[in-house]
């Protein structure tokens, strides 16, 4: 899950040498990996909050391994700061309540693109908070991404009925997820993603819990196959996929990443085709390849 380079140097130009092409690849794959969590989700056998739960909590096994593994002697022998422990979790935890409910009230790919609106909010983060230049190039970029992810869910938006309800779930938590970026960006600039991922993941599970039951959610999948999707969703959507965004946002600006991270909604879409049988019209597949091109677009800004 870690690549060799894990000090970020935020002098260097984004992508002009080998940690940077590491962190973009990275990137790639993570937004990939998390690409299957609407699935998991789908599949799970419990509550959507309870799943959101059990997400961070069987990823912390895996992540303590690779604390211990990976992580610099000092981090590990001391106590974290407040706002490492708490801020990323917390905001984490938002994201998921709201999300996993939404994949419950609306489509794969309405819930994933909706919440992948943190793009315009993580930009204004990264151009107030952590001094990003934004240039016009990279808001054309957006411009175009957002575009084309609209494209890839415009047919599937009623008016009325409970797709509705889902889609304003959805975007509810494009909030919570865009200033999560936010602060892991900030925040990598002093921590390692062990420790973050460690960490954060630890708060997230412990916020989740209490919700869990207080809305009335059981907490035990039925079957192997229920306890197997859990295992899925976090191991492979969050450990894996969100521990390399983590990394990457160490070594890329967080504008930049926030777009690329939109693969995310167009692999959740061919994968809730290929998986889950819902439809996919050419408009979505048009949609799809402009999120492509504007993810381009937005590499050829920060060359």
């Amino acid at each position: 899950m870690e690549t060799p380079a894990e000090t970020p140097n935020p002098a260097t130009p984004p992508l002009a040498h080998k940690p940077q092409n590491w962190a973009l690849a990275a990137l790639i794959i993570g937004a990939l990996a998390i690409a299957f969590s609407p699935i998991f989700v789908r599949l799970s056998e419990v509550g959507p909050t309870a799943t959101g739960f059990y997400r961070t909590a069987l990823a912390i096994p895996p992540l303590w391994l690779w604390f211990m593994v990976r992580a610099p002697a000092p981090e590990r022998s001391t106590l974290p700061p407040l706002s490492l422990i708490l801020l990323p979790g917390l905001l984490f935890a938002g994201d998921l309540f709201f999300w996993h409910l939404a994949i419950k009230y609306t489509s794969v790919a309405n819930a994933t693109l909706l919440s992948n609106f943190a793009p315009v909010i993580v930009t204004l983060g990264a151009w107030l908070i952590l001094r990003e230049r934004i240039n016009r190039l990279f808001m054309l970029a957006m411009a175009v991404s957002i575009c084309g992810a609209l494209m890839l869910v415009g047919s599937s938006f009623q008016l009325g009925g409970t797709n509705v309800f889902g889609d304003m779930l959805a975007f509810a938590t494009a909030g919570f997820y865009g200033l999560y970026m936010i602060a892991v960006a900030k925040l990598r600039g002093r921590h390692g993603t062990q420790s973050l991922m460690l960490w954060s993941s630890l708060v997230t599970a412990l916020a989740l819990l209490p919700a869990t039951l207080l809305m009335g959610e059981g907490l035990l999948p039925a079957t192997a196959q229920g306890w197997l999707t859990l295992f899925g969703l976090a191991w492979v959507s969050h450990a894996l996929g969100q521990g390399l965004i983590a990394y990457a946002l160490g070594h890329l600006p967080a504008s930049f990443s926030s777009l690329v991270v939109l693969l995310q909604p167009v692999a959740a879409a061919f994968f809730g085709w290929l998986w889950l049988g819902e439809s996919l019209s050419g408009l979505q597949i048009g949609g799809g390849l402009v999120v492509l091109f504007g993810i381009y677009l937005a590499r050829r800004a920060q060359l």
